[in-house]
């Protein structure tokens, strides 16, 4: 394949001044072979402009809100491309962004995953991302490579990496047809630490390309402090642990989880006086008790 068809996918959900932002920045994209795809996901704003500035944008009304994992997947349903890049609407992109992600998923037959290296949109020389490391199967938590430093070409290697960011997700269409598409029951949070989990288990590696990078503005869609992400980010990290974590290790991390992981997270909203956060959050880890179907995962259709 000498320029295959890469699909751009980012969903929409109230945030019109973003996405619009994202599409000036697609329009300096060197890529000559793409086809972008808005999923709206519902919005209660009109996404007619969308189209009307950028006309050979793919609109996709959604008639509900289905999340990141749904949002995402509905747009990778009618997506011709063998690569899918899946970005979050409230970024910015370097115009080679399309070439070296390529360039980096073809170099190794393996490659699942390529995630670039994502700065500050606020503050461009601090760095979000550079890789991640392992996931704690107990605690649930992990960290990221140079989260909070400044760039200053420390992490120019590119290397694989335990966990993409979900911002910018470089995938083969391959790979989705393999392993499916990513677990609707998330909604929002966790979605592309599971899914990069499933991609590694099916033999493929996620890598971390230094060589170009997106800006991001960081949680435009739901609040950086909304109750919103408290719910979903305690339901979440619960549901990711139920699928990941296997016996006899679950046990391990159940006990951790309710004896430790939980009352250190109401403490903190307690110490502050969040009451409507706490109930926030003891409602997403009850609710993630209950989630129905809690290992299926969509497919998409083979070309």
């Amino acid at each position: 394949m000498d320029k295959p068809l890469i699909s751009i996918i980012t969903i929409n959900y109230n945030g019109l001044v973003h996405t619009l932002g994202l599409l000036a920045s697609l329009q300096k994209i060197r890529y000559p072979h793409i086809e972008v795809i808005v999923v709206d996901n519902a919005s209660r704003e009109d996404p007619a402009a969308i189209t009307a500035n950028f006309p050979t944008t793919v609109l996709l009304k959604n008639p509900v809100n289905e999340g990141f994992a749904g949002g995402n997947n509905r747009g990778m349903e009618i997506a011709n491309g063998d690569f899918f890049f899946l970005i979050n609407n409230d970024t910015e992109v370097c115009p080679n962004i399309l070439d070296v992600l390529l360039e980096r998923a073809n170099s190794r037959p393996n490659i699942g995953l390529v995630c670039p290296k994502i700065l500050y949109h606020e503050k461009p020389n601090m760095i979000q991302y550079a890789g991640f490391r392992a996931i704690n199967r107990i605690t649930g938590r992990g960290k990221g490579v140079g989260y909070g430093e400044e760039d200053n070409g420390q992490y120019q290697t590119p290397s694989p990496t335990h966990l993409a960011h979900g911002a910018a997700m470089f995938i083969p269409r391959k790979v989705v047809e393999d392993i499916g598409m990513m677990a609707e029951q998330y909604f929002l949070y966790y979605e592309e630490m599971d899914y990069c989990q499933r991609i590694k288990k099916a033999g493929y590696e996620i890598w971390y390309e230094p060589e170009t990078y997106v800006l991001h503005k960081e949680s435009m869609s739901v609040g950086k402090r909304s109750l919103l992400k408290t719910y979903y980010m305690s339901r979440n990290r619960w549901l990711y642990l139920r699928r990941n974590v296997e016996w006899p290790w679950f046990l391990f991390t159940t006990i951790y989880y309710v004896c430790i992981a939980v009352p250190k997270n109401l403490l903190m909203h307690i110490s502050k006086a969040e009451w409507d956060h706490v109930k926030s959050y003891l409602s997403g880890f009850w609710n993630s008790l209950f989630v129905k179907h809690p290992h299926d995962n969509p497919t998409i259709k083979q070309q």
